[in-house]
């Protein structure tokens, strides 16, 4: 049995239909609803024949059909037509980004609850892996006589700021030194790199520097550099889902809830899904616990190298074409906040 034009119209009405409203759809609604040119019989024949090759399946409680995985795998790749954005939709995605552009990882937070608050789904956002990140400069600002911020920028927009306690005092002449001397030291070396380096022997000349670096200062600094490559995972809109009919029954509603909250699990099947837009769907997922929801991802770059993560989780229904041009949307504003001058990026606009 093919899947013929008037087979594709009818399915793509009931996947409309179904997505909009959340109810099964029977033939009679479609003959109402939609202008599909044929007879409410020959719909009802077009309608078993989907089911029967495993594009519909029939609740037992109602007359009507809801589409199955194998239909919403047909529609995203062959059906589905992604919504162009409004401009004001658009102004708004790129304005509230912007306005939040400070550091990359508050940015990238940021990103996660605009994209929740457009779709009314629980997104998500991942920061990238960080080995290559390069070390921009370092600084150690005074606080109080004993109270030191140990301050490390990275080319991506990565600033973490640690507090140390110093205990024997120190001059502000001297902290201004070793920000020079660490900066030197450090800068254009990635986190990998400057893991693995022991600056220590540059302050042999000097007894009380090297006393102050090696007590006070280094453990903070490479505790700092191993945290700087941490992946971190911002998920919002978790509350969304009470809004879904899907997740009207507690205890599903507490399973997804319980899947969100494992956030290690959820980092690692974010790290093994490819790169550009993925969309997954039902039993497409690794993960036994995702099985019955559909997850959309794409990448962002940070100068066209560092790779994170953006997207949405939530039930098999929902609106593909809309949620794509979001994303897309959203990942193209991320990559050119994060495009540094004379970058990968900026080379291949030049080109």
């Amino acid at each position: 049995m093919d899947l013929n034009e008037r087979k594709l119209k009818v399915l793509q009405a009931i996947i409309s239909d179904f997505v909009a409203t959340a109810e099964p759809v029977g033939s009679r609604t479609l003959t109402r609803k939609y202008d599909l040119g044929f007879s409410p019989a020959t719909i009802r024949n077009e309608m078993a024949d989907l089911e029967e090759m495993g594009y519909l399946t029939h609740p037992h409680t109602s007359a009507g059909r809801i589409p199955s995985e194998k239909a919403y795998r047909l529609y995203v790749n062959e059906l589905m037509k992604k919504q162009e954005l409004t401009k004001a939709e658009k102004d708004a995605i790129s304005s509230q980004l912007m306005a939040n552009f400070d550091e990359l990882d508050k940015t990238i937070e940021h990103a996660a609850h605009i994209l929740s608050e457009i779709t009314q789904l629980t997104a998500f956002a991942m920061t990238p892996r960080k080995e290559q990140d390069i070390i921009k400069y370092i600084r150690l600002l005074p606080v109080d006589e004993h109270t030191v911020v140990l301050m490390i920028v990275s080319e991506s927009g990565k600033i973490s700021n640690q507090s140390l306690r110093i205990a024997q005092g120190y001059q502000e002449e001297t902290l201004d030194m070793l920000s020079k001397s660490f900066t030197y030291s450090y800068k254009g070396k990635t986190l990998s790199e400057a893991i693995k380096m022991d600056i220590i022997r540059d302050f042999e000349s000097d007894i009380e520097m090297m006393r102050l670096v090696q007590d006070n200062v280094m453990p903070h600094l490479m505790r700092t550099f191993e945290d700087m490559l941490n992946i971190n995972l911002y998920l919002d809109g978790y509350s969304n889902i009470f809004d879904l009919p899907e997740y009207s029954d507690i205890s599903r509603a507490r399973m997804f809830l319980n899947m969100l909250n494992q956030k290690e699990l959820m980092t690692d099947e974010l790290i093994r899904r490819g790169e550009g837009l993925t969309i997954t769907i039902g039993d497409e997922n690794d993960s036994a616990d995702m099985k019955d929801c559909s997850l959309i991802t794409a990448t962002y770059h940070i100068d066209g190298k560092l790779v994170g993560k953006i997207g949405v989780i939530g039930p098999t229904r929902m609106k593909y074409g809309k949620i794509t041009s979001v994303i897309e949307y959203l990942t193209d504003n991320l990559n050119n906040a994060f495009t540094l001058p004379g970058g990968k990026n900026d080379q291949e606009k030049e080109r």
